[in-house]
């Protein structure tokens, strides 16, 4: 079993940055494909940002394409989403996803493991 924790989250001012975190332990292989996906209150959890196994093939929703930046480093088994530009409409909860495949993608259905969140406040 993969445990994903993050981190990073917090209280920003539009126009700022945050970088979370997402490190996994457990689970039988180095390195997974890994995504992020946020939920805002009221709202469906949408996709953010996927990279593959590698680290060679990013994803991106178009409304953070731009302004955030997924990469990873597999010998600390972990995944960062660098937000820059933020703005009010990205508040919302982050969860990181991991999964077996080369690259998951955009469906969160076809992520087998999942942290808990972390929380993300833009103000305006």
């Amino acid at each position: 079993q993969v445990q994903l924790v993050e981190s990073g989250g917090g209280l920003v001012q539009a126009g700022g940055s945050l970088r979370l975190s997402c490190v996994a332990s457990g689970g039988t292989r180095d390195k997974y494909s890994m995504g992020w996906f946020r939920q805002a209150p009221g709202k469906e959890r949408e996709f953010v940002s996927a990279i593959s196994r590698r680290g060679n093939t990013q994803q991106y929703s178009d409304s953070v394409k731009g302004r955030f930046t997924i990469s990873r480093d597999n010998a600390k088994k972990a995944v960062y989403l660098q937000m820059d530009s933020l703005k009010p409409e990205d508040t919302a909860v982050y969860y990181c996803a991991a999964d077996d495949e080369v690259l998951t993608g955009r469906r969160a259905d076809r992520y087998a493991y999942w942290g808990r969140g972390t929380e993300v406040t833009v103000s305006s």
